[in-house]
């Protein structure tokens, strides 16, 4: 199958449901599922806790954690982002280098039913190729990448997170851009809504096509940030080629020491915001957590 392009994506999506006025959201009995990544105060990550060292609260009121999985070997759905604007066509090579390198190491090791998609972003998006474990696919994809045009960022990410939202076990985002957003027709906020109803965590690694500060776009930076710090996932810098390929083990890191929790909602009162604010943290002093700072709520009559 060949590359699917963004107006053939954006027809199948159908736009979000609409909601009532003023409705009144109730939680359901729907667990909710909280991927976190620990680190100790040296920065190392932390993979050795137990349940009990953690804490959860659902918009300000204690939770009990019903699924607790340590170094959680659920499969991996990754969609791989691939930035091909003009503005990034500087560093593409090795970008595309840096990529199959992670492709190849993701697919290799980890669960076997772990699997990648290939997504390709300038003025459309593109699906060069859909979730496989075949590198040979996901090679060929990378190859046919050729930098033109503007940059449909948010566009991107909401087509990509809509795409994997069914599917099983852990969702990860990594996106490889220089992170400035110039055409696209989804708002900032639409994206960031559709990685969370996806609970997807969003990793993205920030290409400089000019170094030093004239290169860089302030704003797709807060954005790219933003984007992952609500998630639960990383923003990295790389200045050079060697520090490209770091920032992708660090992420496989990141995925192989992951700590799954789940709990039902109970007790919370009901309210017009759709939007829940999630809390986790450990019981210890000295560690930092990440985690996503959220879900939304399915509003009930």
């Amino acid at each position: 199958m060949g590359p699917v392009s963004r107006r053939t994506l954006i027809a199948s999506l159908g736009g979000l449901p609409l909601l009532a006025q003023d409705p009144v959201f109730r939680v359901d009995v729907k667990l909710v599922r909280m991927l976190v990544t620990v680190k100790n105060q040296m920065g190392q990550l932390a993979g050795g806790l137990s349940k009990s060292d953690f804490s959860i609260t659902d918009n300000g009121v204690e939770q009990e954690l019903a699924l607790f999985e340590r170094n959680t070997a659920q499969p991996l759905s990754v969609a791989l982002m691939v930035d091909t604007s003009r503005s990034t066509e500087r560093e593409s090579r090795y970008e595309i280098d840096a990529c199959h390198k992670f492709l190849s190491t993701l697919l290799h090791d980890g669960n076997t039913q772990d699997a990648a998609a290939l997504y390709s972003f300038n003025w459309e998006v593109r699906l060069q190729t859909g979730f496989t474990r075949n590198l040979g696919r996901l090679s060929g994809g990378l190859a046919r990448l050729k930098s033109e045009g503007a940059t449909a960022l948010y566009d991107a990410i909401f087509l990509a997170a809509d795409e994997m939202e069914h599917r099983d076990g852990r969702r990860v985002v990594v996106v490889v851009s220089d992170g400035g957003d110039t055409i696209s027709s989804t708002s900032f906020q639409k994206a960031l809504e559709m990685l969370h109803r996806a609970n997807a965590v969003m990793y993205a690694v920030l290409t400089v096509p000019v170094k030093g500060d004239a290169g860089r776009n302030l704003r797709g930076e807060n954005a790219l940030t933003t984007f992952t710090n609500w998630t639960g996932g990383k923003i990295f810098f790389p200045s050079e080629s060697a520090e490209l390929r770091e920032s992708f083990q660090q992420i496989l890191k990141d995925l192989r020491t992951q700590y799954l929790l789940g709990y039902y909602p109970k007790n919370l009162p009901a309210t017009k915001d759709p939007f829940h604010k999630v809390r986790v943290a450990v019981n210890k002093p000295g560690y930092s957590v990440s985690a996503r700072n959220g879900y939304f709520a399915a509003p009930t009559p």
